[in-house]
C-alpha cells in the first residue's frame, strides 16, 4: 500500500514539482494530497490516512513557527518536513527543534533522493511508533504483576522500579533513579542481621548465576523487614555486551509465616502444645549424644492414662481433650525446665529426663507424677479422676538409641498396668511378653496372606456442599479364624517391621482395583478409591511398575485410584518422592497427603509434589470447638492453605454436627467420618451409592 503524503503550500510550482517527484519515485509512487492553506490542511489531517506532511511555513492563514506549532499539535505522531529556500534554512532548523523531522530546499524538490529520504523518514517514524507501543506494553505489564522489578545500569545505579518495587522498598521511582542499588535495595541475613551483597552487583561483576543464598530480608526505607525470594539476570545489548542487570523479587512473608506455623504444628501436639514425637526423637537423640561425652544417664518415662477411654465414652471427647490439657500442665510442673514433656499420642505421654546423674532418682520423679495425677481434676464443674501407669527406660542399659529406649519404656509401662495401674516399673529384660505376642502376630500374618483372611471395608467421602458421595477409602480388615476381628493398629506396625506390609499392600491395591471394576460392571462407573501406602511399600523400587501391572491386569482406570501417603513418607527422600509421584500422575493416579499437619508440613517442599488432596488429620477435626478457638483456627488455616495450593481438602474423623457446621462454614471440600458412615463392606457400600447418605 502506497504512503500518502499531504502537501500544504500555496506555491503551485512547489506542489507540481513535489507531485512529479513523488509520483515517479523509483521504489513506487506516493499518493499525494495538497491543500493551499493551514486550516484545510488541519481538516484533511483530521480525516486520517496521512503518513507524512510537507509544509510551507508561509501560508495565507498562518506564518512561521506559529504555523508549525499548530500543525505539530494536530499531527505530533506524523513526520513533518518543512519547505524552504536555500538561503533561508534558519527557520527550518528552528522547526526541527520544535519537532520537525527535517526540511526540503527549493531547487531540489525534483531530486530522485527526495522520495527516498521521505520514505526513510516515514519508516523511521513507524519504527518509533512500534517501539513506543512495545515500551508501553512492557511498562503496563511490569506495573501489573505482583512481583517487584528493579534494574540497574553498569555503575550499579538504579534506573527502573515498577510499582510493586516502589511499594516494597518505599522508594518512589523518581527518587530512587540514579542512586546506588545497595541504598534502595538493602538486603540483610535473617539470622545475623548482616548486610548481604546484592545479586545485581554480582552480575555486574560477571557472575551470571548470582542469587540470594539462604534466608534473607529486605529492609525498606522505613526500616520494615520483609522476607523475599529473588531471581536476577544480566541485561545485554544486541552485541551481547553487558549493559546492566535486572532483579525480580517477591514478598514471601505469608509463606514464611505459614511454614513456621506448620513446622510448629509438626513438632508440637495441637491440643497440649507439648513437643510431638518428631521433636521428642530429636531431643532424645541429642541427649544420648551428649551423654556419651559426659556422666549423664538420660531417662525416659512412658506414661499412659488409666481408664482414659472410660472418660471419653462417658463424658465425651471434649472433656477428654480438656483432661489431656490439664494433665500436660501438671506434668510440666513435675519436671525441670531442661526436661522434655511430650504427648506421644492419644493418652500417652513421654518424659525425657535429659541430665540424670543417678538413674534411680527417676523413681522420685515418677512418684511425684503419680501423686500429681491422682488429685482429681475439675473440668466443666465436675470432678474427673484419673491415674497413670509409668514405664521407665534408662540409657544405655535399656537402649542405645531413641527408638529402643521408647520401645522398652513402653514395654515397662504395660507391665505397670498389669500390676494394677497407678504405679511405675523400670524396664528389665524379662519383660518380653509383648515380644512374644509380636512373634505370634507375625506368624499369623503370614498365614493370613496364604489363607485369604484379609478383606477390605470402605468408608465414603462426602462433598460437604451437596452431600454427595465423592469416593471411598479402602480400609484393611483381618478376620482371624480364632481371634475374630483384629484391629489394624495391632498388626500394621508389626507387618511393616517384618516386611509383610509389602505383599499385604500389593493385595490391598489389587483388591481395590478389582472392586472398582466390579462396581463399574454393576453400573457404578468412576468410583474413586483411596488406598493407603506404607513407607516400606512406597520405598520399593518396583512399586510403580507393580501398580501399573495391577491396573493392566484388572482393567482398572488409574484415574479411579487415589494413593494416600503421609508427610513423613514423602519427606524421607524429597527428590525420589517427587519423581515417583510425577510418574503416577502421568498415568492419571491421584495423590493425597494423609494425616496432614502431624508430619513436617513444609510449604516449600509440599509445593514440589503433585498433590491433589490434603486430608486433615482427625485429631485436628476432633479438636474443633464451638467458640472458634485456636483448635478450629488450625483447621481453618489448613483449609486456606489447601485452597492456596489448589488442592482439595478432606476432613477426617467428622463425628458431630458442630464439626460439620465449622467445616462447611470454612468451605472445606469433603468430609469423612462416623457422622456420615462407619467403614462398611463392599455390598453395603454399593447400596449407599444408590441411596446416598442423609446428612
Amino acid at each position: 500500500m502506497a504512503n500518502r503524503v499531504l502537501i500544504i503550500s500555496a506555491v503551485a510550482e512547489d506542489v507540481l514539482a513535489l507531485r512529479d517527484a513523488l509520483g515517479n519515485a523509483r521504489d513506487g509512487p506516493f499518493d499525494v494530497d495538497d491543500v493551499p492553506a493551514l486550516d484545510p490542511g488541519l481538516q484533511r489531517l483530521a480525516a486520517g490516512g496521512i503518513d507524512a506532511v510537507l509544509v510551507n511555513l508561509a501560508l495565507p492563514d498562518a506564518q512561521g513557527m506559529a504555523c508549525f506549532d499548530r500543525l505539530h499539535d494536530a499531527a505530533r505522531h506524523l513526520p513533518i518536513l518543512t519547505l524552504c529556500d536555500l538561503d533561508d534554512e534558519a527557520q527550518a532548523k528552528e522547526a526541527v527543534q520544535h519537532g520537525a523531522q527535517g526540511w526540503l530546499s527549493r531547487g531540489y524538490f525534483d531530486n530522485y533522493l527526495v522520495p527516498q529520504a521521505l520514505r526513510n523518514v516515514i519508516e523511521r517514524m513507524k519504527v518509533e511508533q512500534r517501539l513506543y507501543i512495545a515500551q508501553a506494553r512492557a511498562q503496563i505489564t511490569l506495573n501489573s504483576i505482583g512481583d517487584a522489578v528493579i534494574s540497574v545500569d553498569m555503575h550499579g545505579s538504579v534506573d527502573y522500579l515498577n510499582i510493586a518495587a516502589e511499594r516494597m522498598t518505599a522508594w518512589p521511582r523518581d527518587e530512587a533513579r540514579g542512586r546506588p542499588v545497595a541504598e534502595v535495595l538493602e538486603i540483610v541475613d535473617t539470622a545475623t542481621g548482616q548486610a548481604i551483597v546484592n545479586p545485581l552487583e554480582y552480575i555486574l561483576q560477571g557472575d551470571p548465576a548470582a542469587g540470594i543464598a539462604g534466608e534473607c530480608v529486605l529492609v525498606d526505607r522505613r526500616g520494615r523487614h520483609i522476607p523475599i525470594e529473588d531471581s536476577a539476570a544480566p541485561i545485554r545489548d544486541w552485541n551481547q555486551r553487558l549493559v546492566g542487570a535486572v532483579m525480580v523479587f517477591r514478598d514471601v512473608s505469608r509463606n514464611v509465616a505459614l511454614t513456621a506455623k506448620m513446622q510448629h504444628l509438626a513438632q508440637h501436639d495441637f491440643l497440649t502444645n507439648l513437643p510431638s514425637r518428631v521433636l521428642l526423637n530429636d531431643r532424645v537423640s541429642l541427649a544420648i549424644a551428649l551423654a556419651r561425652r559426659s556422666k549423664a544417664y538420660p531417662v525416659l518415662l512412658f506414661l499412659d492414662l488409666d481408664k482414659f477411654k472410660h472418660v471419653n465414652d462417658s463424658l465425651g471427647h471434649g472433656v477428654g481433650d480438656r483432661l489431656l490439657q490439664a494433665v500436660a500442665e501438671r506434668l510440666l510442673a513435675c519436671v525441670r525446665t531442661s526436661d522434655t514433656v511430650s504427648r506421644y499420642g492419644g493418652d500417652e505421654f513421654v518424659i525425657l529426663l535429659a541430665d540424670e546423674r543417678h538413674p534411680q532418682d527417676a523413681a522420685l520423679t515418677a512418684e511425684k507424677i503419680l501423686h500429681a495425677l491422682a488429685t482429681p481434676f475439675l473440668i466443666d464443674e465436675q470432678e474427673v479422676h484419673t491415674s497413670t501407669s509409668i514405664g521407665i527406660g534408662v540409657f544405655p542399659f535399656d537402649g542405645t538409641d531413641a527408638a529402643a529406649l521408647i520401645k522398652n519404656a513402653d514395654t515397662a509401662m504395660y507391665h505397670a498396668k498389669e500390676r494394677g495401674r497407678n504405679n511405675f516399673q523400670f524396664f528389665h529384660q524379662a519383660m518380653n511378653q509383648r515380644a512374644v505376642e509380636r512373634q505370634l502376630i507375625e506368624s499369623n500374618l503370614r498365614r493370613a496372606l496364604e489363607q485369604g483372611e484379609f478383606t477390605l471395608h470402605y468408608q465414603p467421602k462426602i462433598d460437604l456442599q451437596n452431600h454427595r458421595i465423592t469416593g471411598v477409602e479402602a480400609l484393611l480388615r483381618w478376620i482371624h479364624p480364632e481371634w475374630g476381628l483384629v484391629q489394624p493398629e495391632r498388626f500394621i506396625a508389626i507387618a511393616e517391621e517384618c516386611g509383610l506390609i509389602v505383599p499385604i499392600g500389593h493385595w490391598v491395591l489389587r483388591e481395590a482395583c478389582l472392586q472398582a471394576v466390579r462396581w463399574r460392571e454393576a453400573g457404578i462407573p468412576g468410583v474413586s478409591i483411596a488406598v493407603n501406602v506404607s513407607a516400606v511399600e512406597f520405598r520399593q523400587r518396583d512399586f510403580f511398575d507393580h501398580a501399573l501391572a495391577v491396573f493392566e491386569e484388572t482393567g482398572t482406570d488409574p484415574a479411579c485410584i487415589q494413593l494416600e501417603l503421609t508427610e513423613t513418607v514423602l519427606m524421607r527422600d524429597v527428590a525420589t518422592s517427587a519423581d515417583l509421584l510425577a510418574r503416577f500422575k502421568s498415568v492419571g493416579v491421584k495423590i493425597a497427603v494423609d494425616d496432614f499437619g502431624t508430619g513436617y508440613s513444609s510449604l516449600s517442599y509440599l509445593s514440589q509434589f503433585p498433590i491433589d488432596v490434603l486430608k486433615i488429620d482427625q485429631s485436628f477435626v476432633r479438636a474443633i470447638d464451638g467458640a472458634g478457638g485456636k483448635n478450629g483456627a488450625i483447621v481453618g488455616a489448613v483449609i486456606d492453605m489447601g485452597r492456596n495450593l489448589h488442592q482439595r481438602v478432606i476432613a477426617e474423623g467428622v463425628e458431630d454436627e458442630e464439626q460439620l457446621a465449622f467445616l462447611k462454614a470454612h468451605e472445606c471440600n469433603e468430609g469423612q467420618g462416623y457422622l456420615f458412615s462407619r467403614p462398611v463392606d463392599a455390598v453395603l457400600m454399593q447400596a449407599m451409592f444408590g441411596t446416598g447418605i442423609p446428612v
